[in-house]
C-alpha cells in the first residue's frame, strides 16, 4: 500500500500507539489500514455416494478440479457466500448443511470455510468460473489433479468422517515451505 484511501497521501508502515504490529498508517489524517485475511468460502456439495467438483476455467491453478468456493462479499454471512459461489461456480441447487472445515492460511492470508450440502438435482449449470461441474464418487476423484490443498484436505476429512459414521467439525493450518533461493 502506498496511498491512504481515506485522504489519498502517502503512507508508512509503522507500530500504532497500543499495538503490537506494523500497519500502514497515514500521516496526514490519521487513518489506519487495517490488512486482515480473505475469507474464502465454499461447499462440500454431496449427492448420493458422489461429491460436486468444477473444473476451474480462470487462474490460479486453469483446469484443475476444486470444490466450489471463493472469497466472501461485504454484506454476506459466511453460509450465504458460501451458497452464492456454488451456485455462481456450479449451477447447482443444494441445501445447505453445516460447517465442516476450517483451515487456515496464514502465508496468503486466507481462511477456508467449507460447509456441508445437499444437492438436490443432479443438473448443473456452470458459470464462466468452471469448464465443468461434475459428480464423482471417492474412486473417481482426480486427487493428483485437484487444484488447492485445503480441499484435498476437506475432502478426505468427509470420506474419513463418512467410513467412521458422520461428519464432524475440523480444522487444521496449511503451511507451505519456502522455497529455496537458486
Amino acid at each position: 500500500m502506498r496511498f491512504c484511501s481515506a485522504c489519498g497521501q502517502t503512507v508508512e508502515q509503522s507500530v500504532p500507539p497500543g499495538d503490537n504490529r506494523p500497519r500502514y498508517c497515514c500521516a496526514g489524517c490519521g487513518t489506519i489500514h487495517y490488512q486482515n485475511p480473505k475469507m474464502v468460502l465454499g461447499t462440500v456439495p454431496v449427492w448420493g455416494d458422489q461429491i460436486l467438483l468444477c473444473r476451474r476455467a480462470i487462474e490460479p491453478r486453469y483446469g484443475y478440479w476444486t470444490l466450489p468456493a471463493g472469497f466472501m462479499e461485504n454484506g454476506e454471512s459466511t453460509s450465504e457466500g458460501a451458497l452464492r459461489e456454488t451456485i455462481e461456480e456450479a449451477g447447482a441447487q443444494i441445501e445447505m448443511g453445516d460447517l465442516f472445515s476450517i483451515i487456515d492460511v496464514p502465508q496468503i492470508e486466507q481462511v477456508h470455510l467449507f460447509f456441508m450440502a445437499r444437492v438436490l438435482d443432479s443438473r448443473f449449470d456452470p458459470g464462466p468460473e468452471s469448464l465443468e461441474a461434475r459428480l464423482f464418487t471417492e474412486a473417481e476423484i482426480p486427487w493428483d489433479q485437484l487444484a488447492f490443498r485445503t480441499v484435498t484436505q476437506t475432502l478426505r476429512w468427509y470420506f474419513e468422517d463418512i467410513k467412521a459414521g458422520g461428519c464432524r467439525l475440523h480444522h487444521s493450518i496449511v503451511r507451505y515451505e519456502p522455497k529455496p533461493r537458486p
